[in-house]
């Protein structure tokens, strides 16, 4: 590995570890924000030493400093070469990122529960990209008994809410002696609701006078945060270890932005372009999984490929049809071809390719 990267992912571990030391101190002076900011450093570090072990750039052309936390994800995300991120796993990081903001740059309360949520699901993600990318564990460099422990335990996400929305409105309904602190715990949720809505701005106080006029007026927390109905808890787990995962709800897919578009976030925008999404025709596929485009047709065909909506789509032009491919189809060959036998799929396959006359597959 290379020496900038290596020292990146050194500096990046010691944030995670200091995070989940943060998040199981008996003292709750500046816990949330510490335990936030240290989970934000853990995975821009890590992202950085992400791209520089995969021949990335973290520093621009003439530029003094490195890339900052948006276009790490973004480049996760969206290069094909350097690419370690799905959508749902960038919205968990967008999350961190945001909510790290506002405990930094301002007041920002949130229950035990929610902590915990944002927590657990930030340590299941950064194992995964680390077990992936480096072929480490969190527990190879500390005990599991330490990741974090709780002895309240987070029920359904859309139950929370409930339960904290209850304490928001009775602290709007006291008046002007509980506004400030109803503004700080509606502050998390709209975060989240700005992330989830793709922008990257911190809520305004106008914004939040709105929000609790809104609660005045009898609204519920689905209407006024519409965004968040959307997301799920989904828990999963082995031994001593509880993995948490942030996802949003099947119909409802996280998108990639476009660089440069003011006052996004890395992670929500629509596809103005599908064609930059599905930008692979089958030789750059078959390239960068380096077979011949024979042999990636019948691996296509053994694991239907062409069948997942985000994997592949056809553009009819005039009366020709192109044939395309999306980063995500090529991750997902990537993570299946060692554990193929490819000439028993040509085997089975070839007769397909090869016998009789076929139609011409045009693709670009």
């Amino acid at each position: 590995m290379k020496k900038e990267a290596k020292t990146l992912l050194t500096k990046s571990i010691d944030s995670i570890l200091l995070a989940v030391e943060h998040f199981n101190r008996h003292l709750n002076i500046g816990r949330h924000e510490a335990v936030l900011i240290f989970l934000d450093r853990s995975f821009e570090l890590l992202l950085k030493s992400i791209i520089l072990h995969k021949n990335g750039n973290i520093r621009e052309k003439n530029e003094k400093l490195t890339i900052g936390f948006n276009q790490c994800v973004r480049k996760c995300v969206s290069d094909d070469n350097l690419k370690c991120l799905s959508e749902n796993d960038a919205l968990t990081i967008q999350i961190i990122n945001s909510l790290r903001d506002a405990a930094q740059h301002h007041i920002l309360e949130m229950s035990e529960q929610q902590l915990y949520i944002y927590t657990q699901s930030a340590i299941t993600l950064y194992n995964r990209i680390l077990e992936k990318v480096f072929n480490q564990k969190i527990t190879d460099h500390l005990p599991e008994r330490v990741l974090p422990v709780t002895s309240n335990l987070p029920m359904e996400f859309s139950s929370l809410i409930d339960v904290e929305f209850d304490d928001i409105k009775q602290m709007v309904r006291n008046g002007n002696r509980k506004t400030l602190d109803a503004k700080s715990k509606l502050l998390p949720f709209a975060i989240i609701e700005s992330s989830l809505n793709g922008t990257h701005t911190q809520p305004s106080e106008k914004e939040l006078d709105e929000i609790s006029k809104k609660i005045k007026a009898g609204k519920n927390w689905e209407e006024i945060f519409p965004a968040i109905k959307k997301l799920n808890i989904s828990p999963e787990g082995k031994g001593f270890i509880i993995s948490l995962r942030l996802t949003k709800k099947e119909g409802n897919p996280v998108y990639i932005v476009p660089e440069g578009t003011p006052g996004a976030t890395a992670i929500a925008i629509k596809k103005i372009n599908d064609l930059d999404f599905y930008s692979l025709n089958l030789d750059k596929l078959s390239e960068k999984i380096g077979l011949t485009t024979s042999k990636t047709i019948a691996i296509i065909r053994e694991l239907n490929v062409q069948s997942v909506n985000d994997y592949y789509k056809e553009f009819k032009i005039g009366s020709v049809v192109f044939k395309r491919y999306s980063s995500l189809a090529l991750d997902f060959l990537y993570k299946s071809l060692p554990n193929l036998n490819i000439d028993e799929i040509w085997g089975n396959h070839k007769h397909f390719l090869t016998g009789g006359k076929k139609k011409k597959q045009n693709s670009i």
